[in-house]
């Protein structure tokens, strides 16, 4: 199965090398966020109104083969407390059904707090709040994908 439970088992399934990309899946929209080939920063892409799953789907696999994407991380939205509800559930749902149209490795990175550091980064950077509204999503993709490229680093550096 192409879904992992955890980030080691994850970085089992991706070849040495390639570029990954992030989700921030969201009732409305997705985020896209990639990363370069070696895996060490991430840059927000775009982010697409959700329609039905099969466009999703589709216009996100379209983005990941144009960019050679080897992997992909979808942001959990646990609870604060750790927990998992109604949200994770769906993102789960969403990963299982992403299985059907493609073989790329998925794993997931815990988005809590994600969308506030990219708010912050977009204040910080005195961004408006019109712009601020387009790019959030993305942006906030870009968080997620870099907290898992920063793990996978230390875990390929510790060979855990």
């Amino acid at each position: 199965m192409a879904v992992h439970a955890d980030l080691d088992a994850f970085r089992g399934a991706l070849p040495a090398q390639g570029a990954l990309m992030g989700l921030d899946l969201g009732e409305k929209t997705i985020g896209l966020a990639v990363s370069d080939m070696r895996r060490s920063v991430a840059s927000p892409l775009q982010t697409i109104k959700r329609r039905k799953f099969g466009l999703d789907g589709a216009a996100l696999l379209e983005q990941a083969r144009a960019r050679a994407v080897v992997g992909l991380v979808l942001g959990l939205p646990l609870n604060m407390d750790g927990s998992e509800g109604p949200r994770c559930q769906s993102t789960r749902a969403f990963a299982r059904n992403l299985t059907q149209l493609t073989d790329l490795p998925i794993g997931f990175w815990d988005e809590r707090l994600s969308t506030v550091a990219a708010e912050r980064a977009l204040l910080a950077a005195d961004t408006s709040r019109r712009r601020r509204a387009e790019v959030i999503d993305h942006v906030a993709a870009g968080v997620i994908l870099q907290g898992a490229l920063d793990r996978l680093a230390v875990i390929r550096r510790h060979g855990a």
